[in-house]
């Protein structure tokens, strides 16, 4: 079992910067592969960003790439979602979430259905 917590959302303006982090309850932390998702109020939980258990491949969806980056620091068993130039339409609800990838498998999960483990969630509002 994996226990996720995330913390630093928060109440933003337009332009505003945070940074999110989610630490994992693991030691084997290494082997999880980690992704962000948001869920907007009445919207499904979409993908926003997600990054490989190894060689740090990362993928992003299309209207964060260029604003968020998604980071691992393995020695703090934790990883981070640094988000720039904040708009309200990424207004939401964000969760962390993990799954364990054999040690060959390199892949980056972007499927809600393909993580085992996801934290509570921490809000972030972005007001214009």
């Amino acid at each position: 079992q994996v226990q996720l917590v995330e913390s630093g959302g928060g109440l933003v303006q337009a332009g505003d910067s945070l940074r999110l982090s989610c630490a994992a309850s693991r030691l084997t932390f290494t082997m999880l592969a980690m992704g962000w998702f948001r869920q907007a109020p009445g919207k499904e939980r979409v993908f926003v960003a997600a990054i490989s258990r190894s060689h740090g491949s990362t993928d992003y969806t299309d209207s964060v790439k260029g604003r968020f980056t998604i980071s691992r620091d393995n020695a703090k068993n934790t990883v981070y979602l640094q988000m720039n130039s904040l708009k309200p339409e990424d207004t939401a609800v964000y969760y962390c979430a993990a799954s364990f990838l054999s040690p060959s498998d390199t892949k980056v999960l972007v499927a809600p259905k393909e993580y085992r483990f996801w934290g509570q969630g921490t809000q972030v509002t972005v007001s214009s």
